[in-house]
């Protein structure tokens, strides 16, 4: 069943994604409206508008409908982006697996984002047994300029607990880690908490150590620069490694710190990885090194979810087909990575050079007044790469504008390496497709994933320069020749295929990850 209480149709466009918060203008507010009207006109017409319920909140006898089959009931609630949205209907179509009802409540952006609702029409589309509600803004919020992400998340508290008010029975909510905030409605109305790390256990050690750290220093994260910074919970790091909004010492990072100590007042966490890939920081947080003074709440590696692959066959897999075994460098920076024209051109000298096939995905740069997550227009690649580079390298390699079909490009025969972002979810994607990556941070906690993979898990090594002005043409030309033709890849790719073995096991019956979540729902 299939059950949309606020108009959500499909539209092109980028996501918003884990950015930092941003304000603007009463004009710009003025004009979402509008679009939000011209949003609900459109749904009349669109294709999930398949009968008149579903064009508002599930109702007893609807959910009396699924509770005779299913006896327990979930509300998971992500935060705002794509990038939240998709491991989250990977986590509801596990519970559906083990008969639990769900329903995805979600939050309705509060400015333009097409890429939202087109992503919420496809999962709803591809889940008929996921229930989808998306939740109206308040008045206040649609009355004014737009607010910091937390901000507005907290406005979406009065809306969350009607809707979990006028559900039959909730048996627990799920929560997003930006929607921390909302723990106190479940507490409000009695329903058990729970968080869904979307980021890998390593991270969350971390994480969660900071506060206790933060509080015991003289200075701020970013006065340390990049001197070793040791914490017990983690392999030494450069502190310029964490997150640029922890690093900036302001309200923002201390509302983030904050989101670390809430957390630790749930009833369990939920992690997407599994316990061989980060037994280190899983046994940290068991042994309560994370959070000094306290019990750190019980927690269930449940992944890796990562997203199934489409049933539309992209050209980019036609030209794969065509490609030797383990030949091919795949290059993919997340629905957000963006390069300067200097740094495209830097990496196109360099594959070149290195004489290695190769399958890119390229966005335009970014605008002087674009934002991380502003839509971006389709690149001209003949104005952004060296001249005759398409030409010339058009028998060793493919560029692809914008967007390739990133699982089954990774568990393509011919994909022999990843050079990645490091983003957690396309890291879960090229380890389960037993890849070597090549780690290119970019923003969020991909630095820091970096190190883990890097140091701890030994599945990657690192694209030196990440964090100057550009990696080198020189860099990537010799990474990618030695990860595709050198005893040290070889190694490496060997190592991939071993995790992503114990990645499958995990998942199997009688695997770690299918008991922890089986202990969770036992649990509830």
């Amino acid at each position: 069943m299939v059950l949309i209480s606020h108009p959500i149709y499909p539209a092109p466009g980028t996501p918003d994604d884990i950015a930092r918060s941003h304000t603007d203008t009463a004009a710009t507010a003025t004009r979402a409206r509008a679009q939000s009207k011209a949003r609900a006109n459109a749904f009349s017409s669109s294709k999930l508008h398949r009968s008149s319920h579903l064009s508002r909140a599930p109702g007893p006898i609807e959910w009396k409908r699924q509770l005779r089959v299913m006896d327990k009931t979930v509300v998971l609630y992500p935060s705002l982006g794509v990038g939240h949205l998709t491991p989250m209907v990977q986590l509801a179509k596990l519970f559906v697996r083990h008969g639990v009802a769900v329903t995805v409540a979600l939050v309705e952006p509060q400015v333009e984002s097409p890429s939202f609702y087109a992503a919420a029409a496809r999962a709803a589309a591809a889940n008929p047994s996921v229930t989808f509600h998306v939740l109206p803004p308040p008045a206040e919020a649609a009355e004014e300029a737009p607010r910091g992400r937390f901000d507005y998340l907290r406005l979406m508290d009065a809306p969350l607990r009607d809707f979990l008010r006028s559900l039959t029975a909730v048996h627990a909510l799920v929560l997003d880690m930006f929607c921390a905030g909302s723990l106190d409605v479940a507490a409000e109305l009695g329903i058990p908490a729970y968080f869904f790390f979307a980021s890998g256990a390593s991270f969350l050690a971390v994480f969660l150590n900071l506060p206790s750290v933060a509080a015991s220093m003289g200075r701020s994260f970013a006065e340390l620069g990049d001197a070793p910074f040791r914490l017990p919970v983690a392999p030494p790091f450069k502190a310029t490694d964490l997150p640029q909004v922890i690093l900036d010492n302001d309200e923002a990072s201390k509302a983030i710190l904050r989101m670390a100590e809430i957390i630790a007042e749930s009833s369990g966490i939920l992690i997407n990885t599994f316990e061989p890939l980060e037994a280190r920081a899983v046994r940290d947080l068991r042994d309560g090194l994370c959070i000094p003074g306290r019990p750190t709440p019980p927690v269930y590696c449940i992944g890796p979810l990562v997203t199934e692959g489409g049933d539309k066959k992209h050209e980019c897999l036609e030209w794969l087909d065509a490609q030797p075994d383990s030949s091919v460098t795949f290059l993919s920076f997340g629905s957000l990575g963006t390069f300067s024209k200097k740094q495209l051109q830097e990496i196109a000298v360099g594959l070149e050079r290195s004489g290695q096939r190769f399958l890119w995905v390229v966005r335009s740069p970014l605008g002087d007044e674009q934002k991380i997550g502003d839509p971006l227009p389709e690149p001209d690649l003949d104005a952004l790469l060296p001249e005759g580079f398409l030409e010339r390298t058009k028998n060793q390699g493919l560029v692809v504008r914008s967007w390739a079909p990133q699982v089954e490009v990774l568990v393509h025969r011919a994909t022999g390496a990843f050079m990645t972002h490091c983003g957690w979810n396309s890291t879960l994607e090229g380890i389960t497709a037993g890849l070597p990556l090549l780690c290119w941070p970019l923003y969020a906690e991909q630095r820091l994933n970096k190190v883990f993979i890097v140091e701890e898990m030994k599945l990657g090594v690192v694209m030196m320069g990440y964090d100057e002005e550009v990696v080198k043409a020189e860099e990537v030309e010799a990474k990618v020749k030695w990860v595709m033709d050198s005893e040290g890849g070889r190694a490496l790719r060997e190592l991939a295929v071993a995790e992503k073995s114990k990645a499958a096991q995990a998942l199997s019956e009688g695997g770690s990850s299918r008991a922890a979540f089986v202990e969770f729902l036992n649990n509830l």
